[in-house]
């Protein structure tokens, strides 16, 4: 997989950013300002040029149109370092006939896709209060370092949407149809289970190790795939499709699949939603982050682009003094953001870091 670094980006309309150019080191990137000023809205931007989604809610073209543009028109250009120094550009054009994209100033259908991680602490909350919170973050970071899967994962997502429709209809001849589509899902259920359980055993021989590097506990991780699926052959996941059918038919909607597989994350072998605190529900989420960052790293020998959005409101101060050694010891990109004073003042001591206070949109080096 290719290596990338971000080294500019500007935005014009984009939210409340001023439509100005914005310099990155390769290395710590400090963004600082107090909350409300746009700190959020450049993670926001580089993670759109990266990714080709935002990695907020509701961000339909209107909502995350500036309200002073003259123009109905949002335009995002960035420049990515490669790992043979060499540079490209990646530009966004919005407006509400689509987005448009252009890599070096040509138009393309597929737009290179740039491996990045988002950490918003806050989201510790949603993976350990929601099932399908962590089935997304399972799928959207698996299918990031495995291409197999996110190609079965389209396929298992196409078919179980054709299934369901078929399910909510009253067409006579549906048994037999499901059939067919039941010989499909069990295929790709079979080959998502075995990714899922190989990337839990490859988060596992480092999960442990980042937890106590980075908060320095000892405490013993593990990430636990819960499935209908496991240890079954790929005839023994259609066997149990079939025997469901009667159970779909009446629901009008697929009840049995990986779909509806779920994750635990023990934390001293007891399941850390029933066991833990929040504030150590908040350092094992980290961690799991941390430790696939490090499985890229191993699997790449390259780093995804990472972004933090103000982790200081959700650690106390010992810890996330310990989160910022642990940056300053890692060589990936980061960009982080805080409106915390004592953590500003602790990033702002990092030697070879970089800092941007932002104001009001407008964006200064510091």
């Amino acid at each position: 997989m290719e290596f990338f670094r971000i080294s500019k980006i500007k935005a014009s309309n984009f939210r409340n950013l001023e439509d100005e150019i914005i310099d990155f080191s390769p290395g710590i990137n400090c963004i600082i300002g107090e909350n409300g000023n746009g700190k959020t809205n450049i993670l926001e931007a580089v993670f759109m040029m990266a990714s080709k989604k935002s990695f907020r809610k509701n961000t339909s073209f209107p909502q995350i149109l500036s309200v002073d543009g003259e123009k109905p028109e949002i335009l995002i250009s960035s420049v990515f370092e490669k790992k043979d120094k060499n540079h490209f550009n990646i530009s966004l054009k919005m407006g509400q006939e689509g987005n448009f994209w252009y890599e070096d100033n040509f138009p393309v259908k597929k737009k290179t896709s740039i491996p990045i991680v988002f950490i918003n602490p806050f989201d510790s909350y949603s993976f350990f209060q929601t099932a399908s919170f962590r089935r997304n973050w399972m799928d959207t970071n698996i299918s990031q370092i495995n291409p197999v899967y996110k190609r079965q994962l389209n396929r298992y997502q196409k078919a179980l949407r054709f299934r369901n429709n078929l399910l909510s209809g009253k067409d006579g001849m549906i048994v037999e149809q499901l059939k067919a589509i039941d010989k499909e899902m069990a295929k790709c259920s079979k080959v998502l289970t075995d990714i899922r359980i190989q990337f839990l055993e490859e988060i596992d021989s480092t999960f442990s190790q980042t937890f106590k590097k980075i908060f320095s506990e000892e405490h013993h991780l593990q990430a636990q795939l819960q499935s209908r699926c496991l240890n079954l052959t790929e005839q023994q996941i259609y066997n149990a499709y079939r025997n469901n059918t009667e159970k779909d038919i009446e629901r009008r909607i697929t009840t049995y699949g990986v779909h509806k597989d779920d994750y635990a994350l023990l934390f001293d072998g007891f399941d850390s939603i029933e066991y833990c605190s929040l504030g150590q529900q908040k350092m094992a989420y980290l961690s799991l982050l941390f430790a696939y960052i490090g499985l890229f790293r191993y699997k790449f020998n390259s780093y995804p682009i990472v972004l933090i959005d103000d982790v200081s409101g959700e650690l106390d101060k010992q810890r996330w003094r310990k989160l910022v050694q642990y940056l300053k010891s890692q060589d990936f990109q980061v960009l982080i953001t805080t409106a915390n004073e004592n953590l500003t003042r602790e990033l702002e001591e990092l030697a070879m870091a970089k800092k941007l206070r932002v104001l009001e949109g407008k964006v200064q080096n510091v």
